[in-house]
């Protein structure tokens, strides 16, 4: 992993940590937004750019807003402490889920993995070359649709992408209704 994949692991794991520990609210929502934005680009440096996108606009956008708003209806109860205590049974769970993702993201070669010898999806003598061949020589005749990107969108992962326009629906008719209940529609 080069030193930027380094560095934003590092902050997307320091900024989840003090999203669990932080007592107060807005502080955790603000630190919550830097995660997902930090999830974002981590998942666009892993070139799964589509992630990321939807990461940054209902993670750091809608939720974001969503959350502020929420605050901004409630009142906010003044702490004393600004972290709360660990929770050693969760702490010891969690540690033990990253361990196990650790161990399985450490099993996919190095030079696949953010490397400078990353090849292109599905160029030749990589493992996609096959799929990506079957796609290109067969989108037309098994769909009807010219293009082979929309082909795989609509035809192949219909059901995929289908759910993915729900969610983004959904998030928006969600921060319609919080907005229009309030002062701010």
């Amino acid at each position: 992993m080069s030193a930027v994949g380094f560095a934003l692991a590092g902050f997307v794991i320091i900024t989840a940590i003090a999203t669990a520990m932080l007592r107060d609210t807005l502080a955790a929502i603000i630190v919550f937004a830097a995660y997902s934005l930090g999830m974002a680009l981590f998942y666009t440096l892993l070139l799964a750019p589509d992630v990321g996108l939807t990461e940054a606009a209902i993670g750091a956008g809608v939720t974001t807003i969503l959350l502020l708003v929420t605050i901004a209806k409630t009142t906010r109860p003044r702490a004393e402490k600004v972290f709360t205590a660990i929770n050693c049974p969760a702490a010891t769970l969690s540690v033990g889920l990253v361990a196990v993702l650790l161990f399985t993201v450490g099993s996919i070669p190095v030079e696949n993995f953010l490397g400078e010898a990353t090849p292109v999806t599905g160029a030749a003598g990589t493992p996609g070359e096959s799929v990506t061949g079957h796609y290109l020589q067969s989108t037309y005749e098994q769909t009807g649709v010219t293009n082979a990107v929309t082909a795989v969108l609509a035809a192949y992962r219909g059901f995929d992408t289908f759910g993915e326009a729900v969610v983004v629906f959904a998030a928006g008719v969600a921060v319609v209704v919080v907005l229009h209940r309030g002062e701010f529609l």
